[in-house]
């Protein structure tokens, strides 16, 4: 895990379900994750900008401002989760509820961000399951104009101030080459920025692996 400096990094975080499980099926499953997150920041104060839970992963945007509150934070949301979860669905011993403990990478406090929490924000509108993505209950979005108070608590102040069209942002198609940039990051753990910056964080923090392409190179021969 990168160090991380007082007011450091943004990051993208991301877990899914353990193969085809669903994890949210009615309401009470997402109502019972937001239980779970209100006990998260309760025990380990997390900036969040912003987040979606989707029926089977859950995005977040956080902002810690220590070395290790990444970890301990969504180390906790995850397994406390999981646990209630088996409990709840009658599902102890029967395997992960979680492909692992989470993934994330680094994101510039620039437009880079801006594209990542749109990406966050309109997750479940690109997948169809609304007509506008502040319809969608369990985001950051709908939270933050409609509620209920102790969720909206949740959400910090954002680095950068947040465009006063936002949600009509949020509601636009991304371009292709932001929705590749994002998607490579996920895939690799890989800082997403400019290219500068890119290089800078990937060798102040030991990730030059993530910058290198994947797969057998051109001209390599099978073995």
């Amino acid at each position: 895990m990168p160090r991380v400096a007082p007011g450091g990094h943004v990051y993208h975080v991301i877990n899914r379900a353990n193969g085809k499980l669903k994890l949210f099926r009615k309401p009470e499953d997402w109502l019972a994750f937001y239980q779970v997150l209100k006990l998260a920041a309760a025990r380990h104060p997390m900036r969040l900008l912003g987040w979606c839970v989707m029926g089977n992963h859950w995005h977040f945007v956080a902002w810690p401002r220590e070395d290790g509150e990444l970890s301990r934070f969504f180390g906790y949301l995850g397994l406390t989760h999981a646990m209630r979860w088996q409990v709840a669905h009658a599902a102890v011993g029967f395997g992960h509820v979680y492909q692992s403990r989470f993934k994330n990478f680094m994101i510039e406090r620039d437009e880079h961000l801006l594209w990542v929490l749109r990406y966050v924000e309109r997750n479940a509108l690109r997948a169809g399951l609304v007509r506008r993505a502040e319809d969608w209950r369990w985001s950051s979005l709908h939270a933050r104009l409609h509620g209920p108070e102790e969720i909206q608590d949740l959400l910090s102040d954002w680095p950068m101030d947040r465009p006063r069209d936002w949600i009509a942002q949020v509601n636009r198609p991304q371009t292709d080459a932001e929705e590749l940039a994002i998607a490579r990051s996920i895939q690799r753990g890989q800082p997403l920025g400019d290219p500068g910056w890119v290089q800078r964080m990937a060798e102040r923090y030991r990730l030059t692996s993530t910058l290198r392409p994947r797969g057998r190179q051109k001209g390599s021969k099978k073995k």
